[in-house]
């Protein structure tokens, strides 16, 4: 849970200062890296979320 924590936030993190670099430079390739690694954090939060679901699903079970 707390390495899930970890990269979670380091990936958040990552988008956020390539979109910060993009607002300092305008260049465009900031602005599409900042883009894609926020997607993936959130699908990687999804995911991760769907995993914890299933768990409990199948400890009621």
């Amino acid at each position: 849970m707390l390495i899930f924590r970890l990269v979670f936030g380091l990936l958040a993190l990552a988008g956020i200062l390539c979109l910060a670099a993009y607002l300092a430079t305008g260049r465009v390739v900031w602005k599409a890296r900042g883009f894609v690694i926020l997607k993936w954090t959130v699908l990687a939060g999804l995911g991760f979320f769907a995993i914890i679901l299933l768990d409990r699903l199948a400890r009621t079970l």
